[in-house]
């Protein structure tokens, strides 16, 4: 007779976090304050040893993993936890609206001609890396936004006023026909992560904070499990965050765009 399958044990970083979570839940509450400093008392009663880096464990929960099962089945009907920055070394639980950001894979993809240099591709380190350096390269946020563009900063790391220590993947400026400038912070992941619209959040916050007079269009960029480049331009809307484009680019060899698809393009509307 073969065994069951035990459960999966939660890990350190799980166990901290729903200690904490718990600390502070009351049946009905959309919103779960903590301290960071509370992790040492979480662990003393848990009997585990203290992370190292107290910081990694918000951080794995706000952008890597999914936050234990425990807590999220707590969350209202509709909605789910996510962790935001309220001050240093202060957070908050919030119970919102899921958004499921992952390419569509039925949106039609459009070649462009690979413009990245033979040496970069070669020595890319990351995932991460390759996709910014490829999307600098092939003006890809550019041809995306309609707008003039150029890369400000990468891993542009800052203080929000209220939030606390912020950081986005890379920053762009530019500007349109009309002389109007805005400003770009994208965000990147490889096909194996998920964006989430608490970077967008925090994105927004950010470029409020440190370019208030620049029109603000936060982008979201992926690889996809084909090779595709996915796009996605973000939007707030009645206070939560929706995708208000997508589009999928393949960098493609320049003898292999024929005369065909650049005539198909032609007739797609903008």
């Amino acid at each position: 007779m073969p065994e069951t399958p035990r459960a999966k044990r939660p890990n350190r970083y799980e166990r901290i976090i729903e200690k904490v979570f718990f600390a502070h839940f009351a049946a009905g509450l959309t919103e779960v304050g903590f301290d960071r400093e509370e992790f040492g008392g979480a662990c003393r009663e848990l009997k585990i040893p203290l992370p190292k880096n107290l910081g990694d464990v918000i951080y794995s929960f706000r952008y890597r993993i999914a936050l234990p099962k425990a807590i999220q089945e707590t969350a209202p009907t509709g909605k789910s936890w996510v962790i935001k920055a309220a001050g240093r070394g202060r957070y908050t639980f919030v119970a919102v609206p899921p958004l499921q950001i992952q390419p569509n894979e039925s949106l039609v993809e459009t070649k462009v001609p690979d413009a990245t240099p033979g040496i970069i591709s070669m020595y890319a380190l990351t995932d991460e890396q390759a996709l910014l350096a490829k999307i600098r390269y092939n003006r890809l946020i550019d041809i995306f936004t309609g707008v003039t563009c150029y890369s400000l900063q990468s891993h542009l790391r800052t203080t929000v006023p209220g939030i606390g220590q912020v950081e986005t993947d890379e920053v762009y400026v530019g500007v349109d026909k009309r002389g109007a400038q805005y400003v770009f912070p994208v965000e990147a992941k490889a096909a194996r992560e998920t964006l989430g619209s608490l970077q967008v959040d925090q994105d927004l916050a950010l470029c409020a904070a440190r370019f208030p007079h620049l029109i603000c269009r936060p982008i979201g960029a992926q690889f996809t499990a084909s090779g595709l480049i996915a796009l996605f331009e973000f939007e707030a809307s009645n206070g939560e965050i929706r995708i208000a484009s997508e589009r999928h680019y393949r960098l493609t060899p320049p003898e292999q765009l024929s005369l065909e698809e650049l005539k198909a393009y032609a007739q797609r509307p903008e």
